[in-house]
């Protein structure tokens, strides 16, 4: 009689979704920072804080650059909606290919090459503490009234178990009956820093939702989790963040150096 071989558990993996196309910055993830590409750049400091690292991509150069450094790749349709899709089926793919299961699944930006072990590290905490938990994402204290009041930055409303209650891209809660430059030192206010960690059978059920009515009027994905229903632990980090949007963007980052965006941690 054969005997089926069990599937290796594994808790963690994160994958990096990588897209050649983009308006602002056509072929970012192969851009030269110093020496090393950005998508090697972010996969060396992804790989510091978990066993399982892969580069999900729809672009055969970006996969021959991740295999040319020494890292994993896996071929994803170019039809995502967003990282969180090409991440359900970059997972998919991979826990068939390697006979391996993952309990969570960590969504790593490919276009911050300074992300800090420690956040990834911090953001897998709840899955260790709580089997239950569905989703995880960092979030940062706001400091200043600029940050505060640009539609750029997600903010997020809390619940005293520190899930998220609300995104916006206004600031939340209001302070009623205050000047709008006093509010930031009348409430403790968090803007979103966007990373998230889903357990695995999760992912592929958010994978599946529709558009949400929220999603749409704010144009931000997390909120088709929450309309749905599902919860989202928030892990507070105090590392900066720094992702390349433009060309400009990297000149000025080279020109300062690199290792200042490392050491500035």
């Amino acid at each position: 009689m054969l005997h089926k071989i069990p599937f290796q558990m594994k808790k963690f993996i994160a994958i990096i979704p990588s897209r050649f196309g983009s308006s602002r910055f056509p072929g970012k993830p192969l851009a030269d920072i110093a020496g090393k590409s950005m998508i090697q750049r972010v996969y060396e400091q992804v790989i510091q804080a978990v066993e399982e690292a892969w580069v999900a991509t729809d672009d055969e150069r970006i996969a021959e650059e991740v295999r040319r450094f020494g890292g994993k790749a896996v071929m994803t349709s170019s039809d995502h909606r967003s990282g969180t899709d090409r991440c359900a089926e970059a997972v998919r793919k991979i826990e068939a290919e390697t006979g391996t299961k993952f309990e969570a699944v960590i969504n790593a930006q490919g276009d911050e090459p300074f992300i800090h072990p420690d956040q990834i590290s911090a953001l897998l905490r709840p899955f260790l503490d709580d089997p239950d938990t569905e989703i995880a994402t960092l979030i940062q204290q706001i400091r200043e009234t600029e940050v505060l009041f640009n539609p750029a930055e997600a903010k997020v409303a809390l619940d005293v178990h520190g899930n998220a209650l609300f995104f916006s891209r206004m600031p939340i809660p209001m302070v009623f009956k205050s000047e709008e430059n006093d509010w930031i030192n009348k409430f403790s206010y968090h803007c979103h820093v966007g990373i998230y960690a889903y357990r695995t059978d999760i992912l592929q059920k958010l994978s599946n939702l529709p558009e949400g009515m929220l999603e749409k009027a704010e144009s931000l994905e997390q909120l088709r989790w929450l309309e749905n229903g599902y919860k989202i632990k928030t892990v507070l980090t105090d590392h900066a963040t720094v992702g390349i949007d433009t060309p400009e963007d990297l000149r000025k980052i080279v020109a300062e150096g690199v290792e200042k965006y490392y050491a500035g941690r």
